[in-house]
């Protein structure tokens, strides 16, 4: 049994070649959007339609398996780095994003002020700026 196949029966998911696949493309890294990992998955797959895909990645956030995060002004990107709390800091010159683990100690990392009677698990932050390549163009430019 391969280790996909594992994480979809243990989150008792069916094991489906689209949820195999999209599952090897998020462990490849990064934070891909919708249509880099349909092309991806046809790679392996061949035919497999763009509403499968996003069926695909709706059952593995739900799941746990993989986190979809939306930056201002992007489309919503996945990863398979789920469940950890960590945040992430967004290019604003290029749209690079990085993962940046929890702010302060553990989840929820951010304590609110008041929480309005929330049981709160969980804090979204991202942080913005100019990556280093955009930062030494920026630096050429003046």
């Amino acid at each position: 049994m391969s280790r996909g196949e594992e994480l979809l029966r243990s989150r008792g998911l069916r094991v489906t070649r689209p949820r195999l696949a999209v599952l090897e493309v998020l462990a490849s890294g990064g934070h891909l959007e919708v249509d880099e990992i349909t092309r991806q998955v046809r790679q392996r797959l061949d035919s497999v339609s763009t509403q499968a895909i996003y069926d695909v990645l709706g059952a593995l956030s739900r799941a746990g398996l993989s986190r979809r995060i939306e930056p201002a002004g992007s489309p919503a990107r996945y990863e398979a780095r789920a469940g950890d709390n960590h945040h992430h800091v967004v290019c604003r010159g290029c749209g690079e994003i990085s993962d940046i683990d929890c702010a302060v100690g553990s989840a929820p990392c951010l304590d609110p002020d008041t929480a309005h009677g929330f049981d709160v698990d969980e804090a979204e932050v991202t942080f913005w700026g100019l990556c280093p390549a955009c930062q030494v163009r920026r630096a050429a430019d003046v």
